[in-house]
C-alpha cells in the first residue's frame, strides 16, 4: 500500500495530466499536498518510483512516466502510461500466513532506511519465512533495510528486519518512526518529555530531535533475517 501522501500526489499528478495534458508545477504539487518545501515532494516522487508507479526516462531531463496506477484508481476502460515533468514523498500490511514448515510468511512491505529518511511502507511484492519463534502477539510485517546508521546495533545495509505493529514504544527501543506524515526511519527511540529523539547506532550520524506531534511510531523492532 501506499502512504496517504504518496497516493495523494499520485492521483493530483494524474488528474492533471489527463485534464491538461501535462503535469502540475512542483510549486502546484506542494500547495495541493499542503507541504513546506520541495524537498518533500522530491521524495514522495523518489517513492512512487521506488515502488513501480513511476519511472524515470533516461537521457531526459526532469521527465517521469507514470507506470501504473493503484486499483482503486484505474478506470474501467485501463490505464494508459504518461509522461510527466518533474523534479526527482499509513498504511496497514496484509496479514502474515501460517505455513506447514513452523515458520510465518510474512509480507515484506519495502525499504526502511537506517540512514536518510525514505518513505518506508509500501505494497507487499513477495514474502518473507520467519521463524515463529520469533513472533509473539500481534501482528507483523518486514522491511528490507537501507543504510548504515543502525550498524552498531547489528542492524546492516540489505538485512530484513521484523516488526511487531504497534503505536507505542519505551526508550531504548529500536522503532519504525513516520516523520512528518511521509518520513520512515529505523532508529532507537527516546521521549523527553514532549519533544522525541531518533537515535543512530553509528557516531557518523545526528540523533534528530522532534516534537512529539511529529513522530508516529509504527512497530518495534523483535527480529532480524541476513543473508550471507
Amino acid at each position: 500500500m501506499l502512504t496517504k501522501k504518496q497516493l495523494d500526489l499520485l492521483e493530483f499528478i494524474h488528474k492533471r495530466v489527463q485534464r491538461d495534458g501535462v503535469p502540475p508545477s512542483f510549486d502546484e504539487m506542494k500547495e495541493a499536498l499542503d507541504l513546506r518545501s520541495k524537498s518533500g515532494i522530491h521524495r514522495l516522487i523518489t517513492a512512487l518510483e521506488e515502488r513501480g508507479f513511476i519511472r524515470r526516462l533516461a537521457h531526459r531531463a526532469r521527465a517521469l512516466e507514470i507506470v501504473k496506477l493503484p486499483e482503486a484508481m484505474q478506470s474501467s476502460k485501463g490505464f494508459t502510461p504518461r509522461v510527466i515533468e518533474g523534479d526527482k514523498p499509513q498504511s496497514i500490511p496484509p496479514k502474515a500466513m501460517p505455513v506447514d514448515n513452523g515458520a510465518t510468511e510474512l509480507p515484506l512491505m519495502g525499504r526502511i532506511a537506517a540512514g536518510v529518511p525514505i518513505e518506508a511502507i509500501s505494497e507487499a511484492t513477495t514474502n518473507v519465512s520467519v521463524p515463529q519463534s520469533m513472533l509473539g502477539g500481534g501482528d507483523h510485517y518486514a522491511l528490507e533495510v537501507r543504510g548504515d546508521s543502525m550498524i552498531d546495533a547489528g542492524i546492516n545495509d540489505g538485512d530484513v528486519v521484523v516488526i511487531r505493529e504497534t503505536t507505542v514504544a519505551d526508550n531504548g527501543d529500536i522503532v519504525v518512526a513516520l516523520v512528518e506524515g511521509h518520513e520512515a526511519t529505523l532508529k532507537r527511540f527516546r521521549r523527553n518529555g514532549s519533544a522525541i529523539a531518533l537515535e543512530a547506532a553509528n557516531p557518523a550520524y545526528e540523533t534528530r530531535v522532534f516534537r512529539d506531534d511529529q513522530v508516529k511510531v509504527q512497530g518495534r523492532l523483535v527480529g532480524l533475517i541476513r543473508t550471507y
